[in-house]
């Protein structure tokens, strides 16, 4: 999740690693100061992560949107786990600081449930050069609560596996259609030092819950896991949770990138580029940077869906959106800004000043079957759309699951018990642990989080 921690990740902030905080709190937005504020009529206040897709926006917006419209846009940049901490702050107390927030389909739910964001369904209804009929069905779907809509998504992603087509050739490995685990295992082995410094795959391995949990969560879906079962008993010891625990810890110290137990999405895109992995499985997002003007290996990368082991398909969902606080006290304007951000236009915008590889898409139909973007993304725009069309968080398993979510579980208290789950498992590919001693821990964890709902 560009992830994440990110989908938005990607889920995971390009920048998060390299820039504190303090410094991304001072960073400037296109059309206005850089913290909330303003005293104009016709301003909002805009609080998102410092995502590269944001940050184009930022660009864009004084000479584009204000421009036509008037209003001017006062953006807060912040690393992801940053944004998060002061959106829930802002939100939940309906301080009303900022009128517009980057939230994803983790959070919108219980956002909606809690008060928090206005709804936008009337608006997206009477704006039909917004077409809300555009959006691709299961990016919509996880936006919307009780029949309407409490955001409009950025951009949507999805996971698949990225792969170099030419050390595959150069060392006579052929690539399944539709992978499994065990055969991208082999294929790691076999890739591993096919170039001087290069390892087989690039797996995420940061803690966090949009880090490492994101892929390894889709991992013990198709293996026969899962978190909680539908009663909510924890199952982080359970043998299929174990099982693929064990595997994804096992294939990342063994034929996984440098420095793993640190490696997020950020460290695996840039792995991948200087051709230090032959393999990466993570967000569809990843491609548009990969395949864009200036990368060393555009044009050399396939594109497969996530592995399997018992289920037909893998991938996790995720999307960046556009969510607006119900105490803000520029509702209109705030909906301009979120219509234009999301709308078809800003991705013609975006295609035509900074190209079509750049483009926010993930989000709309309509996208994949533009002239300019399908040219560009002809490598993984059809493996990228599939992706996002197969994922399923109502059932993302073999069993039946008491909250929604595919590389989450759909409940407030993930974020905190991922990301201490992670810790364990990031400290077993460390070595500094075993899986068992972690997914022990990890149980304990989780059974207190299960006992709060089960009586609900």
């Amino acid at each position: 999740m560009t992830g994440r921690n990110t989908l938005i990740r990607g889920t995971a902030p390009i920048c998060a690693l390299v820039l504190s905080a303090a410094l991304l709190t001072a960073c400037g937005g296109a059309g206005g100061g850089s913290t909330g504020g303003g005293s104009s009529s016709h301003s909002i206040n805009v609080l998102m992560v410092n995502n590269p897709q944001m940050e184009d926006l930022q660009q864009l917006t004084a000479k584009y949107f204000t421009k036509s419209t008037g209003i001017t846009v006062h953006f807060t940049v912040l690393p992801e786990d940053d944004v998060r901490d002061k959106i829930t702050q802002d939100f939940s107390s309906q301080a009303g600081q900022y009128d517009v927030a980057t939230i994803s389909n983790y959070e919108t739910p219980f956002f909606a449930k809690n008060g928090w964001l206005s709804s936008l369904s009337a608006d997206a209804k009477a704006d039909t050069a917004f077409d809300q009929g555009d959006i691709l069905p299961t990016i919509q779907k996880s936006l919307t609560v009780n029949g309407q809509i409490y955001a409009e998504p950025f951009y949507g992603e999805s996971s698949f596996l990225m792969y170099r087509k030419d050390v595959f050739a150069a060392k006579h490995l052929t690539m399944p259609a539709n992978p499994t685990w065990e055969q991208v295992a082999d294929l790691a082995a076999k890739a591993d030092g096919a170039e001087p410094g290069m390892k087989g795959i690039c797996l995420r391995g940061q803690p966090g819950w949009g880090e490492l949990i994101a892929p390894l969560t889709t991992v013990v879906n198709t293996m026969g896991g899962t978190w909680f079962t539908q009663d909510w008993k924890a199952q982080l010891d359970s043998p299929a949770f174990t099982k693929a625990t064990d595997f994804y810890v096992n294939l990342v110290r063994a034929h996984g990138e440098a420095g793993a137990s640190q490696s997020g999405f950020t460290e695996c895109l840039n792995d991948l580029e200087q051709s230090k992995v032959a393999m990466w499985y993570d967000a569809t997002s990843a491609a548009g940077s990969l395949e864009g003007s200036g990368s060393p290996v555009a044009g050399k990368l396939g594109y497969v869906p996530a592995p399997v082991d018992q289920t037909k398909s893998s991938g996790w969902l995720y999307t960046w959106a556009w969510g607006l606080q119900k105490a803000s006290k520029h509702q209109d304007d705030a909906w301009k800004f979120i219509s234009w951000a999301s709308g078809k236009q800003y991705e013609q915008l975006v295609g035509s000043t900074l190209g079509w590889s750049r483009v926010p898409a993930g989000k709309r139909t309509s996208t994949y079957s533009n002239p300019g973007y399908t040219a560009a993304a002809s490598a993984f725009a059809q493996p990228t759309l599939t992706a996002l069309d197969s994922a399923d968080p109502a059932n993302p398993g073999v069993q039946p699951r008491p909250a929604p979510g595919i590389q989450f579980v759909g409940i407030p208290e993930f974020e905190d018990l991922g990301t201490q789950v992670s810790q364990q498992i990031s400290a077993a590919i460390s070595g500094k642990t075993s899986v068992a001693q972690a997914l022990k821990t990890s149980q304990s964890l989780a059974a207190k989080v299960a006992a709060a709902h089960a009586g609900q």
